[in-house]
């Protein structure tokens, strides 16, 4: 299993990484229009379609947002009383939590959901729920805490912000429109595909050029605290809710592997749109993509004891 995931799931995503990182020295990329790309048009259209081709039930879809609600609760407060004890205020606090709450349930979750289930229906429909779910958080509380902090306090801008922001909107479209069985137009669906289909490749891309723009700098206590909460954390709390909620099978599978995502690709490109702690946000999805190749493996071990 351990050399399938690598093989399969992690070198293909490292592979991306470094072609980034190649073009950034060769090129000197446009870190902030590559942001906006990601920002304004794949995440939004990924998020929309993974939605509109849902097929869970109203009950499990219901379990799925209650879990992720709670797991998501914990890890704010675990993140903040860390903070809280480490002295992040401001900037540095929001981006630490991001660290930590926002995960690559997407360009890594995806894949490896896929292997470990086989492209099952149900498990690939809970991955792209949670996937979803992460994005919302992403362009809400993500979004919100950075300009927060940025603006101090002045929350009518923030609003006006966020309310700028695609995601929401898609994410109420596809499930609208997944409810009500409105036909997509191959004129719309086509497109729409095309951006998903290259969120990955653009996603990994940008954090390989990222990373080049802000060398690696392994003294850093700040990006071994997130690693651990992140990778260590966050499948203690998954296991822990999985058990309360009474969830079995590939339900309780699914979303245990889910909670053992590294830090997503997202908290690098809000920390560059928003000017707020690139350096440590592209490093923490680095440190922490590296060390759950190892984390990863064990995780899925447990979760076939669900």
């Amino acid at each position: 299993m351990f050399i399938t995931i690598l093989y399969s799931v992690v070198l293909p995503i490292i592979v991306l990484i470094v072609v980034g990182s190649v073009l950034q020295r060769i090129f000197q990329l446009d870190l902030y229009t590559l942001s906006k790309i990601n920002f304004y048009c794949i995440t939004p259209a990924t998020v929309f379609m993974s939605l509109y081709h849902s097929n869970m039930n109203p009950e499990l879809l219901g379990s799925v947002v209650l879990f992720y609600a709670l797991y998501i609760l914990i890890l704010y407060i675990l993140g903040s009383l860390t903070s809280r004890i480490m002295g992040y205020k401001g900037g540095k606090k929001a981006a630490f939590n991001n660290s930590i709450m926002l995960d690559n349930s997407g360009n890594y979750g995806l894949p490896v959901n896929q292997l470990v289930f086989s492209g099952e229906p149900l498990a690939a429909s809970m991955q792209a729920l949670i996937m979803s779910l992460q994005s919302l958080l992403t362009f809400t509380y993500g979004v919100i805490s950075i300009q927060g902090s940025r603006l101090q306090g002045n929350y009518r801008s923030v609003i006006i912000g966020f309310l700028k922001m695609p995601v929401p909107y898609a994410l109420a479209l596809g499930l609208i429109m997944h409810a009500l069985a409105i036909p997509l137009p191959t004129v719309l669906a086509q497109p729409l595909t095309y951006a998903q289909q290259s969120m990955v490749a653009i996603a990994l891309i940008t954090l390989g050029a990222q990373i080049v723009k802000y060398p690696l700098r392994l003294y850093r206590s700040d990006i071994y605290i997130s690693m651990v909460l992140r990778l260590f954390g966050g499948p203690l709390i998954g296991l822990m809710l999985i058990l309360l909620l009474d969830m079995h099978g590939i339900p309780a599978q699914a979303l245990l592997i889910a909670s053992a995502m590294p830090t997503g690709v997202n908290t690098s490109i809000l920390a560059e749109e928003y000017r707020n702690e690139p350096d440590f946000a592209a490093q923490t999805v680095l440190i922490s993509t590296i060390v759950n190749v190892f984390t990863i493996t064990a995780v899925i071990t447990l979760s076939g004891h669900l």
